[in-house]
Parts: structure tokens; sequence; C-alpha cells
């Protein structure tokens, strides 16, 4: 892997392409990324590229992450809030890892911005999905519903759970009511749109997992298409 940032979900929109087309877009701020360390396989036994994304209030950062910020030069910077003041950090919200193949041409403090990636570039998107709350299994599981006339007794439940005399339980796995959504989803081989270096957005095709300003990692794809 050569390439990735972190980002923030914005929301989805549309634009028209250069074929005069209408595409579907979610809209990501993404980075700016400060590099806060760099782990060799000397002393790490691994390469890879550590770094911060997001404003966080300085009061919120426990000593060893507040420590490694100001060791990568990102130091606290007052703000005015309303009729008060408050101390943050410009970026730190967000501390990952990233396993660069070149990570050894990155140093501390260096920035990586969304220009790191280009129109027509595939990624995989990935962030932890809308939470749906308890669900029933026909939601759930998409599993089918009874019939809906009075005389049924037998609406939207799941169905037959264990049998009576055999098998007499409930198998492993078997879909039921519960708890949905969540939970980590990656979507693959999208398409980068649009890059405004400038204002750190990228536009990419379709839809990315997660709810408004969600974290999401954007990494170039796996899926490498003939």
């Amino acid at each position: 892997m050569k390439k990735a940032i972190l980002a923030t979900k914005v929301g989805m929109t549309q634009i028209f392409n250069e074929d005069g087309v209408l595409v579907p877009v979610t809209v990501l701020q993404a980075g700016p990324c400060v590099v806060t360390k760099v782990k060799t396989k000397e002393n790490d036994g691994y390469e890879s590229v550590q770094v911060a994304f997001g404003e966080i209030r300085a009061k919120l950062v426990n000593k060893p992450n507040a420590g490694q910020l100001e060791k990568a030069g990102i130091e606290k910077v007052v703000i005015e809030k309303g009729e008060g003041k408050r101390e943050v950090y410009p970026a730190g919200r967000f501390i990952r890892e990233f396993r660069f193949e070149n990570a050894s041409e990155y140093s501390v403090k260096d920035e990586i911005k969304a220009d790191i990636f280009a129109v027509g570039d595939k990624v995989d998107a990935t962030a932890v999905s809308k939470g749906k709350g308890f669900q029933g299994a026909i939601k759930k599981n998409n599993q089918h519903r009874g019939p809906m006339a009075h005389g049924s007794k037998f609406h939207r439940h799941q169905g037959s759970n264990g049998s009576s005399s055999d098998p007499s339980r409930v198998f492993k796995g078997k879909g039921m009511p519960g708890h949905m959504g969540h939970v980590q989803v990656t979507t693959q081989n999208l398409t980068v749109v649009r890059v405004d270096a400038e204002n750190n957005l990228i536009l990419v095709k379709g839809a990315v997992p997660g709810p408004r300003k969600a974290l999401v990692t954007l990494k170039e794809t796996v899926k490498v298409k003939a």
C-alpha cells in the first residue's frame, strides 16, 4: 500500500462529469493528516507511518498521546468558543497507522493531504456503519414474513427455531432478532471523481459507509482489475 488518508464524511450530492452524465458522489473531508511517528523494521519489527487527524480539545487527550503530538510539532492553540476560550490540538482526535511500502520516505511533521489521490484512482472506504438498534429477523436478516390475514397468528415472527424432537436445539449462527448495524464495513473499488486539494475534499463515486461526520479510512484498493 502506497496511498491512504483519514477523512470525515460530509454527505452525499451529485455532480456532472465531463460527458454531462449525472454522477452520485460522497464528499469526504480528507486530511490534512500529520505524521507523528515513523516506525522502522529495526526498532519496531515492521514499517509503518503513524498519523494524527482531526481537531480535539487538549483536556481530552491523555498524556502519552499529548507527548506524541507535541513531539511531532502539533502544539496546543487557544480558540474562542462562545464567550470563553479553549485549548485544542489542530490534529489528534484520530491516531492511526498505515503500513506504507514507502514508509521510509516519510518523516515526522510531514502532512498527507487530499492530493495524495488523483481523479480515476480506485479506493477502498472503511467506516463504522449506521446503527439501526434492535431489529427483527425480517429487517435484520431479510427473512420472509407470514400471512397477514386475520386468521394468521404468524406475521413477522422469524419462524421455527429448533423444532421439537429433532434436533431439539437452536443451531449456532441462526439469524435471530438483535442488534443491527454499527459494525466496521469496507466498500471496495470506488472511483475518485474529483479532488479539491485547496479545500482538502475528495469526491468518491457512490455511497460510503457510516453517518455524516464519521471517520472514513481511504486506501488504494486491494482489487486490481485487469
